[in-house]
């Protein structure tokens, strides 16, 4: 008797057992870890290797449909000449350069976060 009692407690346990979510069976929270931010350093430069003096300097992130302000503003970037930037936000970026005589050149979705330095060419731009 005293058998059959222990066996029909111990099935009545597993079934009451069987309807108790997991993470309460277990005795354990559960614990949803904050989605990390991206993290960089978004620090880059720019530096005109062209033949042209660089007159105007644009770049905003990639989801922006504005350039925003001219990031030369009152100076100019003539060749071999570099400058230092940090972006405000970690992503996308499009630049644009506007040469001194006319002319232009644009590059779209740089990624900050894993370039460093945007070189303008004869050719256009080059992000690396």
């Amino acid at each position: 008797m005293k058998i059959l009692m222990t066996a029909a407690l111990l099935a009545g346990v597993t079934l009451l057992g069987a309807c108790v979510p997991q993470q309460q069976q277990l005795g354990q929270p559960v614990v949803f870890a904050p989605e990390r931010s991206q993290r960089c350093d978004t620090s880059f430069r720019v530096v005109n290797n062209s033949s042209r003096t660089v007159t105007q300097l644009y770049f905003s992130q990639s989801a922006l449909s504005a350039w925003g302000n001219d990031q030369l503003g009152q100076n100019v970037l003539p060749p071999g000449r570099t400058a230092n930037y940090r972006a405000a936000n970690p992503g996308s970026y499009d630049f644009r350069v506007v040469y001194a005589g006319g002319g232009e050149a644009q590059l779209r979705r740089v990624n900050v976060c894993s370039a460093t330095q945007v070189t303008v060419t004869n050719s256009g731009l080059i992000a690396r």
